[in-house]
């Protein structure tokens, strides 16, 4: 059964952070399948049909910014929004904007603004700009 508010796939290596995220965004009302990596990622995706996608970058076998890369050129996918969940240096801002990532959230992050972020995404309200480092929002304008 979908959460109230949808289906979130977490994708991260720790498995911690996993938890973590998993925890917030169940305590909120959605539902979220878990995954450690871009292939687990790949596997799952169209099975769960999730309505968000969180990415860590630095994973092993396949990492979050080549994971949404696959993502969006598959047709399947190519809408589900895609959140990056981790350091947000500029470079991982710039390559996730060409890899088509919709949002961005710092580690480390409040749980407060992962929820909001992951419901903007999975609601399709309007995305706020990143502002850096609790950048949850649009891809777009930041600098570094």
């Amino acid at each position: 059964m979908s959460g109230a508010y949808g289906r979130v796939l977490v994708v991260d290596d720790n498995k911690v952070i996993r938890q973590l995220i998993r925890v917030n965004l169940e305590l909120e009302g959605f539902e979220v399948v878990t995954a450690a990596d871009g292939v687990d990622c790949l596997d799952l995706v169209h099975r769960i049909r999730p309505d968000v996608i969180t990415l860590d970058v630095v994973m092993p076998r396949l990492g979050g910014l080549e994971t949404a890369s696959v993502l969006r050129s598959d047709p399947r996918t190519r809408h589900v929004p895609i959140a990056v969940v981790s350091a947000c240096t500029p470079y991982e801002v710039d390559a996730g904007v060409s890899a088509g990532v919709d949002a961005f959230l710092a580690k480390p992050f409040e749980p407060s603004e992962l929820v909001r972020m992951v419901h903007r995404l999975a609601t399709g309200e309007d995305r706020p700009s990143v502002d850096g480092r609790s950048g949850a929002g649009r891809a777009g304008s930041t600098t570094g």
